[in-house]
Order: C-alpha cells, then sequence, then structure tokens
C-alpha cells in the first residue's frame, strides 16, 4: 500500500489537476486571443506535456491520476484501491474546477466556450473514439508507471505527456479531444453547455474500465490480483 497518506494524496492530486489543466487551458486562450500565436499543435502541447510535467512533479507522492477515467481504470486493473476512487475523483474535479475558475477570470470571455469539448463527428463517433482513446491511454499508463516493464520509471511521464498529445493531434478534432470527465465537466459549468457533456463522460469512463481490465488480462501474472503500490500513473 502506498505509504504517504490519504489526504496528503488527494491535496496533490487537486494540485496536479489544477497544474495541468490550467496550462492546458491558457494554450486554449491564446489560440482564442491571438489566434497566429500558436497552432492546434501547440494547444495539444499543452495538455500533453503540462501533464507529463505535473506527473513528473507529484507522480511520486498520489501516482498522477489527475483523471477520473485512469483512476477508474486503475481500480478496474487491481492497481489501485477500490476504497480511495471517490477521494481521488472529488480531488480531481476540486483542481478542474479551480483551473477552469482562473482560466475564466484571466483571460478573454470567449475562452470560457472555447475550453467546452465539442465533438467534430456524430455524438455516437465521438463517444466511440473517446472510449477506444482513454482504453489505450489506460494501457499505456499500466505498462510505463504501475507495471515493472523495462521502460517504467523516469520515462513514464514522457511517454503518458506523449500520448496525450499525439491523441489530440489525430483524434481530438473529431472526438473532441478530452479523454477526462474531470477536463469536461468543469468547462460545461461554467459556460453552461450541457448538451455533450454524456459523451465525455460515458466514453472516457467506459474505456478507463475496458482498459484496465484489458491490461491486466494480457499482463497476467501471479500476485496480479492483488494491489500494487503505485509509481506513477496519469
Amino acid at each position: 500500500m502506498n505509504p504517504i497518506p490519504y489526504w496528503r494524496r488527494l491535496v496533490v492530486e487537486a494540485v496536479g489537476a489544477f497544474g495541468f489543466l490550467f496550462l492546458a487551458f491558457s494554450g486554449v486562450a491564446v489560440s482564442v486571443q491571438s489566434p497566429d500565436a500558436i497552432t492546434s499543435i501547440g494547444v495539444a502541447a499543452g495538455f500533453g506535456f503540462g501533464l507529463a510535467l505535473m506527473i513528473f512533479a507529484f507522480g511520486h507522492i498520489s501516482g498522477g491520476h489527475f483523471n477520473p477515467a485512469v483512476t477508474l481504470g486503475l481500480v478496474f486493473g487491481r492497481q489501485f484501491p477500490a476504497g480511495e476512487l471517490a477521494g481521488y475523483w472529488i480531488a480531481q474535479l476540486v483542481g478542474a474546477f479551480s483551473a477552469t475558475g482562473m482560466a475564466v477570470t484571466l483571460y478573454a470571455e470567449g475562452v470560457k466556450d472555447a475550453m467546452v469539448n465539442t465533438p467534430g463527428t456524430g455524438d455516437g463517433k465521438a463517444m466511440v473514439l473517446e472510449l477506444i482513446a482513454t482504453a489505450l491511454f489506460v494501457i499505456v499508463i499500466s505498462s510505463v508507471a504501475t507495471d515493472r516493464s523495462p521502460w517504467s520509471g523516469v520515462f513514464a511521464p514522457f511517454a503518458i505527456g506523449l500520448f496525450i498529445f499525439v491523441a489530440l493531434m489525430v483524434i481530438g478534432p473529431i472526438s473532441g479531444g478530452s479523454l477526462n470527465p474531470a477536463r469536461s465537466i468543469a468547462p460545461v459549468v461554467y459556460a453552461g453547455e450541457w448538451s455533450n457533456l454524456w459523451i465525455y463522460l460515458v466514453g472516457p469512463l467506459l474505456g478507463g474500465a475496458i482498459g484496465g481490465v484489458a491490461y491486466s488480462f494480457l499482463r497476467h501474472r501471479e500476485g496480479a490480483g492483488e494491489v500494487e503500490e503505485m509509481s506513477e500513473a496519469a
């Protein structure tokens, strides 16, 4: 079990989620206020490498989830205790709401709407893409952060951030690019645009659970049913 007190890990999850999403939403804000200053590549980099930096900073303390779908996936993969799930979710939402509120306060009015995920295709297709991408994301996290693979450990934050960068570049324009329910919920509350939120709840949460189960099955080993101490995750 993780020797760091639960309450301390919850504080770290909230701070890390805030840092990750504030950096990411700042990139969105720049794209709205100064479109020539940053491209879609820059926005995707803000999400991917903002996440990587927060995992470098806090992954050794809380595991660096910063994403309810990741925590759920690790629970289903038997790599995180189910009893700690609700607290992690609350902490991640606190961080996401704080980051969104700070971005809304500091940047132009149009940023509030720009932060809301919107599908670029039919709702059903967007949901399936979110599901697939999140399942693959949890599989990557399980390999590089919670398993004892040759490339686990210090390489994990970079690999996790790189996945988000690539996913937002190739899937984001079609699905809306969430892979994280906390990232989607907070902007919707501020903007009051609820119509597409179900996509970014159902897709990532179901995908996270599938990814956790799939990796646990594919990587089955003796003792895999026990909750392992986590090193880093996202």
